[in-house]
């Protein structure tokens, strides 16, 4: 019996890791992965123990994106398949980047097309040093038109204009430079700057986490106005009356624990 495509593990902690699991191909995507990590986004979404999701590639790459054989089953199929499929593909990438969880890609390989999708629509990424970055639609007469959105609004229209164009590949310090990840670090140190990320995050009330989230998505590119300034007054107020809110202004002012930390 073959392995699953995606594998889903959880700690004691509530971290959730997802890890793509086809590394014979460079943990290239298809349908069944699609609908597998668009299941599991959706389904630890959800999930009340699951705190972060760590979204990783199993062995040498974190995806190399679009599978051979699913692109030449597209390239002979009809206009109606292969907007279905289009379709899978950015709801996959919508339920990942609307997972209102901390989400972190563990980007321990070469990342290509899809594959810098679903960095980008992760809300921190870390990079292995000799990781290896190509948004390369272009080269094979696609568009990167899924992925856009998420990789327009990590690296810029102005980097787009280029990497797009190009299909060039570019390092983990640029992609860093970028802004497409945040840190980079030795292949040798990758699991322990995520445990670093990963306990950072656990210091933080998940409820708040999950409230700011949707902040940054309500705001992002507004114009500061009246009704922006109501939206920010209405959050900052539901989050003092909220409990979690309550229960951490008073872990602080009482200088200890707030209560989601006594696991740890």
């Amino acid at each position: 019996m073959s392995e699953p495509s995606v594998i889903v593990a959880k700690d004691a902690r509530g971290v959730a890791t997802v890890a793509i699991n086809r590394p014979r191909v460079r943990n290239a995507i298809d349908d069944t992965v699609i609908r597998s990590l668009t299941d599991a986004f959706k389904t630890l979404g959800t999930d009340g123990e699951t705190r972060i999701v760590v979204l990783t590639g199993r062995d040498v790459a974190f995806s190399a994106g679009a599978d051979l054989d699913w692109m030449r089953r597209m390239a002979i199929g009809r206009e109606a398949e292969n907007l279905a499929s289009a379709k899978t593909i950015s709801a996959m990438l919508r339920a990942l980047n609307e997972l209102p969880k901390p989400t972190i890609a563990r980007v321990n390989g070469a990342a290509y097309a899809a594959g810098i999708g679903l960095v980008a629509a992760c809300d921190i990424a870390v990079a292995a040093d000799e990781a290896v970055f190509s948004i390369s639609e272009v080269r094979i007469g696609l568009v990167p038109s899924t992925i856009s959105p998420y990789v327009l609004a990590a690296i810029g229209a102005r980097a787009a204009r280029r990497y797009f164009l190009t299909g060039e590949s570019f390092s983990a310090a640029d992609a860093c430079r970028l802004g497409l990840v945040h840190k980079v670090v030795p292949q040798s140190g990758l699991d322990e700057a995520i445990e670093g990320v990963i306990s950072a995050l656990l210091a933080g009330g998940p409820h708040s986490q999950s409230r700011a989230k949707r902040l940054i998505a309500e705001i992002a590119g507004r114009p500061v106005d009246d009704a922006l300034e109501a939206l920010t007054v209405r959050s900052i107020a539901e989050a003092r009356a909220s409990s979690e809110g309550r229960e951490g202004m008073e872990a602080f002012l009482n200088k200890r624990k707030p209560a989601w930390r006594h696991e740890e």
